[in-house]
């Protein structure tokens, strides 16, 4: 006798066992016989991926070659895709794509030199990333575009770099008037990259207009900063040793402002000591800009109120400088040191370019290398062959 509540065995498929039905186009064992044509027990099984079987890549998208009318356009319009695209344009050392970017340049130079440029440096752990980050937060919000060229040092060994700056500033990266360029320093003068002046104005073309450059910090000459920026902020960290003993003059004779950074709870009473000492010193050293008296303030990235303060330092430096005249005589001056700093490296890659020094070089060097020549007679070998 049969029970009300069992359920006729419903049919299955007379090849595949109960376990397999489903995959068979059956149904499952939870779906009573009779609802088999209800919609609310439909079921479909897709066919699974046979992992033994190597899955296809998918083939790489070519991206579109870029003409001058396109990188011109790009750029004049604010386009950050192409404009990021000219940026390593420029950065090539490439012979048809330096021409290329010459070209890219002398297009948009007209629309160039809207923009105050500030250079930021001081020793690796000074906080350079953070301060830039919190200070780029508040230009944003004020309204400002700008543009970071954050210069990441290279590897001695394989020429790599980390470019970890678009990651250390993660809070800026979001922000849709910011951009972030990092840029390898290639072991250039200054942890400053070769091509840092060109992408400044290719910035400024885009509708930047503040730019900051922050350098590698590893005390080498920062000269080279100072010959692309309007303003050179130059930061300081307190209890470190000495102030007054560490005190690199060099670099301090052309800051137009020191900031003691990190200057927040315990550290605050430490870091106003610290810029008072550097206050004393700075009334002995000539300033860095006619008509400017460099200064010496602390900062902090936790404390807006003295970033707020930091940027009006900027401000009132551009003001009193545009005023003067020194704002507009310092970009020409820059323009024409740029021009022989470039004739400078042409002159050095054409003649190592030239096929007779090419030629020459290597038995050349083993010979200096061996104590066989003196250096001095074995330049002047090699540029007579170069003619």
């Amino acid at each position: 006798m049969t029970s009300h509540s069992e359920t006729p065995a419903r049919p299955k498929h007379p090849s595949v066992s109960p376990e397999c039905a489903c995959a068979a186009g059956g149904l499952p064992d939870w779906v009573p016989a009779e609802s088999a044509d209800d919609p609310r027990f439909a079921c479909r099984v897709m066919p699974g991926v046979d992992p033994g079987a190597a899955s296809p890549r998918p083939k790489p998208t070519k991206r579109r070659k870029l003409e001058l009318g396109d990188y011109v356009d790009g750029i004049l319009t604010g386009d950050i895709t192409i404009l990021s695209r000219a940026i390593t344009l420029v950065e090539s050392n490439r012979p048809e794509h330096e021409a290329l970017a010459q070209q890219v340049l002398t297009s948009v130079l007209p629309h160039t030199g809207k923009s105050v440029r500030v250079g930021i440096t001081g020793v690796p752990g000074a906080g350079k990333s953070t301060l830039i980050e919190a200070l780029g937060c508040l230009l944003c919000e004020r309204g400002h575009r700008l543009a970071v060229l954050a210069v990441d040092p290279s590897s001695s060994v394989t020429g790599g770099s980390i470019l970890g700056d678009k990651t250390r500033m993660e809070n800026l990266v979001r922000r849709p008037r910011a951009y972030i360029r990092p840029s390898p320093s290639g072991g250039s003068l200054g942890g400053v990259a070769r091509k840092s002046r060109e992408t400044i104005l290719l910035c400024e073309a885009a509708g930047f207009d503040t730019i900051l450059v922050e350098t590698v910090g590893v005390g080498q000459n920062e000269v080279t900063v100072r010959s692309m920026v309007d303003f050179f902020l130059l930061i300081m960290l307190s209890g470190a040793g000495d102030e007054l003993q560490g005190m690199k003059k060099g670099v301090i004779e052309i800051a137009d402002l020191l900031a003691v950074n990190k200057a927040d709870g315990d550290n605050e009473t430490r870091a106003k000591l610290a810029a008072a000492e550097y206050r004393r010193v700075l009334d002995f050293l000539q300033p860095a800009t006619p008509g400017w008296k460099t200064g010496c303030t602390t900062c902090s990235a936790l404390i807006p109120s003295t970033l707020t303060a930091l940027w009006e330092r900027v401000e009132e430096f551009a003001g009193i400088t545009r005023a003067s005249g020194a704002f507009d005589e310092r970009r020409r001056q820059q323009s024409v040191e740029w021009l022989h700093a470039m004739v400078e490296e042409e002159l050095r890659n054409r003649f190592f370019r030239d096929p007779k020094v090419r030629h020459l070089l290597p038995d050349i060097e083993r010979q200096v290398a061996s104590n066989k020549l003196p250096p001095a007679t074995a330049a002047h070998r090699l540029l007579d062959a170069a003619g």
